[in-house]
């Protein structure tokens, strides 16, 4: 697939853009028929796009065999109708790698996670990002997050490389990603897609839309999606009332839910899968699971959601 097609199906989604989970099973192994089956779910459910082994997906537990197992299946299971987005990142080397196993398990395109550890300068990180485009076809959305900070001039740089087509945002400074979006649009021809990447994002989307980026990440849309295409629906068509109503009422209590402990933008998650019915097993190290409490608010939380869905009917 060349660049302009996934774009182009990304550019205007018709629902949230889902980053399932990877399951586990009881030997910690990969558990690929709870995975298709968590995949199938949230393509069914209404899902724009599938985007496999990514920060939820615990990209950095799995080996690139399972990582291949994993985009492979998710591939399989949305036979086409949705495009599939895979992860890709540590060191230049294994971010190529990691690349063309992607590719080879028939992904449509590639969400790059910044580099393992190092606190690259601008120059450093454009390079990587290049020689990553460079190693497939597949068209990369570069992830801003961590120790991948740009300026808005190797944004630019970014634009206008060949192969990269969107930029996602998980550091949340609303003047750099204006400056970001300022400097793009007037510097370079052509569309570039840009994403809200922060955990929970429907939490900040409000302010995300004000600079002209629609597209987010949705967790929730894990384990409660008609949740999440409500809301998506609801920013999507104007409906405010919707919109507030769930924030306040589920979105903004589970963001302060989730800041009660370190990895709880993925294990929180996972907990919510299981406890609508998907046994995909718990995190790997260095996550851990939440706490027994932390699991029952969250179990209210998903109820009162769904109660408020039923508010606005």
């Amino acid at each position: 697939m060349t660049p302009a097609p996934l774009a182009a199906r990304l550019a205007v989604p018709s629902g949230p853009l889902f980053f399932p989970v990877t399951a586990y099973g009881p030997d910690g192994g990969i558990a690929t028929d709870t995975f298709r089956a968590h995949v199938r779910r949230g393509v069914e459910a209404g899902a724009a796009a599938v985007f496999a082994c990514c920060g939820t997906g615990e990209f950095h537990a799995l080996t690139p065999e399972e990582f291949q197992t994993c985009v492979r299946a998710a591939v399989e299971e949305t036979g086409g109708r949705v495009p599939v987005v895979a992860g890709a990142g540590y060191g230049t080397a294994l971010a190529v790698r990691y690349a063309r196993l992607a590719a080879e398990a028939g992904a449509d395109g590639l969400l790059a996670m910044p580099p393992y550890l190092v606190a690259a300068g601008q120059e450093g990180l454009l390079r990587h990002y290049r020689e990553l485009a460079a190693a497939t076809d597949l068209p990369v959305v570069v992830y801003q997050r961590d120790n991948a900070v740009f300026t808005p001039e190797t944004v630019v740089e970014l634009a206008r490389t060949d192969g990269i087509v969107g930029f996602k945002d998980g550091l949340g400074d609303l003047d750099l990603m204006q400056r970001i979006v300022s400097a793009v649009r007037t510097e370079t021809p052509g569309d570039f897609l840009y994403f809200n990447g922060l955990p929970t994002a429907e939490q900040t989307q409000l302010a995300y839309r004000g600079l002209g980026v629609t597209l987010y990440s949705s967790a929730v849309f894990c384990f409660a999606p008609e949740i999440a295409v409500a809301f998506h629906r609801a920013l999507r068509t104007g409906d405010d009332a919707t919109v507030h109503r769930l924030l306040d009422g589920f979105y903004r209590p589970l963001v302060e839910l989730r800041a009660q402990g370190r990895g709880y933008a993925v294990s929180l998650v996972k907990a919510g899968v299981r406890l609508r019915g998907l046994d995909v097993g718990e995190v790997r190290p260095p996550l851990h699971e939440p706490g027994e409490d932390h699991v029952k608010q969250l179990a209210r939380l998903i109820e009162r959601g769904y109660a408020l869905l039923e508010e606005g009917k």
